[in-house]
């Protein structure tokens, strides 16, 4: 039960190359690799004669060879030769999905290609400014529904007791949340004032002594999320604060690709407003991001595990009011794209 009409990532930019690889997105395998001029290509990866994979098969040019029979497809996955025949018969194509390049991943659209539009991809401020740093890491695999990580990312709560050592503080563990929905997702966000600031941001903050903290945690469907952490000296904070100029902004930008119903390739990178050009700070701030986020998996791959297993109902509780709100409309999105799917079959 996915969200088909919607861009999703399927990879770093760096790692689709001339070579035919396989990369599994909503449960659909998919052979990706680039033409001769260096575009990208995503084909259905099962050859219409014997099913074959047709990553096992060859690169010629800008054609894809079947590794069994030797079938070979263009890259609008139309067959443009197959062996024993006078013509080639018209179910000899495979499916062509839309590949769009953009802040260094590569998006594909799973849907109907004639709606794959880039301009509703993700937009992300401060990319391209110079006078923003990022740092990023490696895309995660994490053995758990996709949903399960975009409950984590509407849940500021979590951090107290996951990330004690790095994003949590007492203050994370029960101020008020403010819950609201969005045209393109829901927002979970508070604001903490005159706090310790946590483990990890001590470290990157050009402040001392205690501050005003903003935790915005927000999700847009169908797996992506954006989280603002604003740190500025206490007293300067708050929804109508004038912020220091010390403010400290960090940006998260997350990623959740369902590989399968109970698997997620999970994409992230942050941006901050400080020391742009400070390789060292940028690797610091890798490392312990990608620690906490290894403390994360280690929790919803077990939440996966208690939930699939599970011999009473969970339950839910007040602070989950963001999570339920998001799965209720994407859920909704869903129904609505297949009822459309059988109107258009029928």
């Amino acid at each position: 039960m996915f969200l088909k009409n919607a861009w999703y990532v399927a990879a770093w930019d760096h790692e689709i190359t001339r070579d035919l690889q396989q990369i599994v997105v909503l449960g659909e395998k998919i052979c990706v690799f680039r033409s001769e001029n260096g575009e990208l290509v995503a084909l259905e990866d099962a050859c219409p004669h014997r099913k074959l994979p047709l990553s096992k098969g060859r690169i010629k040019g800008d054609t894809v060879e079947c590794g069994y029979h030797g079938l070979t497809f263009d890259c609008a996955g139309q067959c443009v030769w197959a062996p024993g025949t006078g013509r080639i018969p018209s179910q000899a194509r495979v499916h062509a999905y839309p590949l769009h390049e953009k802040y260094g991943l590569v998006w594909i659209w799973m849907g109907n290609p004639a709606l794959a539009d880039p301009h509703d991809i993700f937009e992300i401020e401060h990319y391209d400014d110079p006078a923003w740093g990022i740092n990023r890491g490696a895309a995660m695999e994490l053995d758990c529904n996709y949903l399960l990580m975009c409950d984590n990312l509407l849940d500021p709560t979590h951090v107290a007791w996951v990330h004690a050592s790095s994003f949590g503080q007492s203050a994370t563990k029960d101020a008020p949340l403010r819950v609201s929905k969005t045209d393109d997702g829901v927002i979970v966000h508070r604001w903490m004032m005159d706090v310790e600031p946590a483990p990890f941001y001590k470290k990157v903050i050009g402040f001392s002594g205690n501050c005003d903290r903003l935790q915005h945690y927000e999700v847009r469907y169908p797996s992506h999320a954006l989280i603002k952490a604003v740190f500025t000296p206490a007293g300067t904070g708050g929804p109508d604060g004038s912020l220091h100029e010390d403010v400290f902004i960090m940006d998260s930008y997350n990623f959740m690709t369902p590989t399968t119903e109970g698997q997620t390739q999970y994409y992230w990178f942050q941006l901050r407003n400080i020391r742009p050009d400070d390789a060292a700070l940028s690797q610091l701030m890798s490392d312990d991001v990608q620690h906490a986020f290894e403390e994360d998996r280690a929790v919803l791959n077990a939440v996966q595990e208690g939930m699939s297993d599970k011999r009473s109902p969970h339950i839910d509780l007040p602070i989950d009011a963001g999570q339920l709100r998001f799965r209720r409309q994407l859920q909704a999105m869903i129904n609505e794209e297949q009822q459309v799917d059988r109107q258009m079959a029928e």
